[in-house]
């Protein structure tokens, strides 16, 4: 008999699963028993990606696509349905910053940041929707971020991104909820990955501030994503929807 958390016969699509806190959520979904789309512009690290999820004995199949374009969009969810047969999970993490305070940032880095963390997510999830209806229940995971919360003078794109990654789960979980279909957001906190080691060489003391502001003491490990990847996913949230979740180690809540 299965379990809640089981995950065997469904197909997940994860984009931004190459790396990071993606791979990291990736990994939960595929110890579950998910088949894994792993969706990103960087094909040898997806290729890579995909060899170590298939060494965890699931399938797991590598996608080349921006997602912030509608055409590459279209054939991602034809390629997995096509190759992986349906469509149960879309984790919306693709994601990218440009660190600058708002009088200094461009038009154009401004909707890059924005079409690559927002418009994406309202893409892959228009587009990933009739297969998920036609499943008769689905789960959505969208991923924002400590700054869905807060203010940063270095990050004015990337905030406003996050912040309507919130709004637009909301949107969709009120949309969908007749069709069976559970949207929800995590809020990562300070993780140890690529993109915030690049952002602790740039901004000075951020790594002792980060670490005083945690009351547990580390930053996240991509790891730390594995758990709630998998309940998100699985029929144990079926009556969890809307919600956005920090998985920061007790970061916003800190006095």
């Amino acid at each position: 008999m299965a379990g809640p958390f089981d995950l065997r016969g469904k197909v997940a699509i994860v984009t931004g699963g190459n790396g990071g806190i993606g791979l990291g959520m990736a990994h939960g979904l595929a110890d579950a028993g998910a088949d894994i789309a792993v969706v990103g512009r960087n094909e040898a690290k997806s290729k890579a990606a995909v060899a170590d999820l298939t060494g965890r004995g699931v399938r797991a199949i590598a996608v080349t696509a921006d997602v912030s374009d509608k055409g590459d969009v279209a054939a991602m969810v034809e390629r997995v349905v096509g190759n992986l047969g349906r469509i149960d999970i879309l984790i919306n993490n693709a994601g990218m910053s440009i660190r600058k305070p708002p009088h200094l940032l461009e038009l154009e880095e401004w909707r890059e940041v924005i079409d690559t963390n927002l418009t994406s997510a309202f893409l892959c999830s228009k587009a990933a929707y009739p297969a998920l209806k036609s499943a008769g229940r689905g789960k959505i995971i969208n991923i924002g971020s400590m700054l869905s919360i807060f203010g940063a003078s270095f990050a004015p794109a990337y905030a406003a991104s996050k912040g309507g990654i919130v709004q637009y789960t909301r949107a969709c979980a009120c949309a969908w909820a007749p069709d069976n279909i559970q949207v929800n957001a995590i809020l990562p906190g300070w993780i140890d990955t690529d993109l915030t080691r690049a952002a602790r060489k740039q901004i000075d003391g951020l790594h002792d501030r980060v670490l005083a502001r945690t009351p547990a003491g580390r930053w996240g490990d991509i790891g730390d994503f594995a758990g709630i990847a998998t309940f998100l996913s699985s029929s144990a949230s079926d009556f969890v929807t809307g919600t956005a979740i920090p998985v920061d180690g007790g970061y916003s809540v800190m006095a």
